[in-house]
C-alpha cells in the first residue's frame, strides 16, 4: 500500500495531507482527542496457552541502512519497495517496486547485502547495493501498460521464478492478480485463481477496497531449495478487510476499536495450483492517533503453520510497526463464509507480539517489506526489513536488519 505524499487521484490521501501541512492544527488536535478517548495502549500479556501454542523467536536490532533517494539502476528510478524475497543459492534478495508504471515500468531489484560477520557477536550491516533490476512483463511479452499493477510483495521458488500480486483499482476496473513471473526475464508464466468474493461488484458491496487488497505474500517452504515432499504451498493475506466484512467503527468493551478483518489464503502449488482453504487474520486495534492501519507483509517460519506479520500503521505521531508471530492451529477455514459481519463463532489466525519497533527509538518510515536472509554463525538467521518512500523526497528507502531465532 502506498502512504503517498504525492498528488495522485488514485491514492489515498491522508497520510500526504499531514505531511504537506495542509490540515489545520485543529482539526489534528480533534483527531487526536477522539483518538485518545477510542483508543488505550496497554498491551496485552502472553497467557501460558499461548507460549506453548507459538514457537521460542528472539529479534535483535542489528543496524540501518538509507539508499540515496533519486539512485538510478538502468535507467530505472530505485523507490516504492514494498516487498522482499530471499535467494538462498545467489546469496541475493529481491525487492518489488509499487510503482504503477509512473516513474518506471513494474519491476524488481536485486540486492547484495554488505555485512561484516568477523565477529559473530557484533555483526555490523554496511551497505545495500542495487544490482540489477527485472522488468514484469505480460503474457504477450510486453511491459505493463502504466496504471495496469500495483505490485506488493514477492516470493522466490525453487523454480527460477517469483510470485507477485498486485492490487488491481477498483477505480479503473482493474483487478487484482497474484501470478508466477520468470526469474531471469520477468515474463509472466501463470496465474493463480482468485474467489470472486474478492473481486468488486458494481454495487460496491462486495470485493477489496480500493489499495487495500494483496498486500502480504510468502511461500512454505521458503527459499529456492525444494524440501523433498514437502509441497510448496502459497499464503497471501489481504492489507485490510474486504468490503462485505468492513465493521462500522465502533469502540468494543476493552474500550478500543478493534481492528479490522482481513482474509488470508492458503494455496497448494502445483500444474494446476489451487486453493485449499482461507482465514480470518484480524489486525491489532490501531494505535493512538492512527490515521491508517494495516497488514504490510507476513513471512513463513516453519512447515508447521508459524509466521511473522508486520502491521504498520501512520498517524499524528508518524509510523509505527510491529511484528508478530502467527499460529494458523485451529483457525477457522473461512471459504465459505460470504461475510463476517456480525459472526462471532469464527476463529482467527492466533498472533502474539513478537517486537515493537518503537523500542528502538529510530526514525520510522514507511516499512512494507520483510524477509529472512542468509544464516549468521552464531546459528541465526538476518531479516530485513524496507521502507517504501512513495518516491518522495520527504521519506527515505530505510533498511532494517536484525537476528531471527526461534526454537
Amino acid at each position: 500500500m502506498n502512504l503517498d505524499r504525492n498528488p495522485d487521484p488514485q491514492r489515498k490521501k491522508i497520510g500526504g495531507w499531514i505531511l504537506a501541512g495542509t490540515v489545520s492544527l485543529g482539526a489534528l488536535m480533534c483527531v487526536v482527542a477522539i483518538a485518545i478517548f477510542l483508543t488505550s495502549c496497554s498491551p496485552d500479556l502472553p497467557s501460558a496457552a499461548s507460549s506453548r501454542m507459538f514457537n521460542k523467536v528472539s529479534i535483535e536490532y542489528i543496524g540501518e541502512y538509507k539508499i540515496p533517494n533519486y539512485l538510478q539502476v538502468k535507467e530505472t528510478l530505485v523507490g516504492g519497495l514494498s516487498g522482499l524475497t530471499y535467494d538462498r543459492q545467489r546469496d541475493r534478495f529481491y525487492a518489488i517496486s509499487d510503482d504503477r508504471g509512473d516513474q518506471s515500468p513494474a519491476r524488481f531489484y536485486t540486492l547484495k547485502l554488505d555485512l561484516d560477520t568477523t565477529d559473530p557477536k557484533q555483526v555490523k550491516f554496511n551497505k545495500v547495493d542495487v544490482t540489477d533490476v527485472t522488468v514484469l512483463k505480460n503474457a504477450d511479452g510486453q511491459r505493463y501498460p502504466q496504471k495496469e499493477t500495483d505490485t506488493e510483495a514477492i516470493a522466490i521458488t525453487a523454480e527460477s521464478s517469483v510470485y507477485i500480486p498486485s492490487e488491481g483499482d477498483r477505480t479503473r476496473n482493474i483487478l487484482p492478480f497474484i501470478n508466477e513471473f520468470d526469474l531471469k526475464t520477468g515474463k509472466v508464466k501463470q496465474s493463480l485463481p482468485i474467489p470472486t468474493r474478492y473481486l468488486p461488484d458494481t454495487e460496491g458491496k462486495r470485493g477489496f477496497q480500493n489499495n487495500l487488497a494483496f498486500e502480504g505474500m510468502t511461500l512454505s517452504p521458503t527459499g529456492t531449495l525444494p524440501a523433498s515432499g514437502e509441497p510448496l504451498r502459497l499464503f497471501a493475506a489481504t492489507e485490510s478487510a474486504l468490503i462485505q466484512d468492513k465493521e462500522v467503527t465502533k469502540v468494543g468493551e476493552n474500550g478500543k476499536i478493534p481492528g479490522a478483518k482481513n482474509r488470508w489464503l492458503h494455496y497448494l502449488l502445483s500444474d494446476r495450483p489451487e486453493i485449499i482453504s482461507e482465514h480470518l487474520y484480524q489486525l491489532d486495534p490501531p494505535p493512538l492517533g492512527a490515521l491508517e492501519h494495516g497488514l504490510s507483509e507476513i513471512q513463513a517460519i516453519d512447515t508447521s503453520g508459524h509466521f511473522l506479520t508486520l502491521e504498520r500503521s501512520f498517524g499524528l505521531t508518524g509510523f509505527r510497526v510491529k511484528i508478530f508471530q502467527t499460529s494458523m492451529a485451529g483457525a477457522t477455514d473461512t471459504s465459505k463464509i460470504a461475510s463476517f459481519k456480525g459472526n462471532t463463532t469464527i476463529q482467527p489466525i492466533k498472533k502474539e507480539l513478537a517486537f515493537d519497533l518503537k523500542k528502538l527509538a529510530i526514525y520510522i518510515d514507511n516499512l512494507e517489506g520483510m524477509a529472512l536472509g542468509r544464516r549468521l554463525p552464531d546459528g541465526s538467521q538476518t531479516l530485513l526489513l524496507v521502507s517504501d518512500n512513495n518516491f518522495s523526497s520527504r521519506q527515505i528507502t530505510q533498511f532494517l536488519l536484525f537476528k531471527f531465532k526461534q526454537s
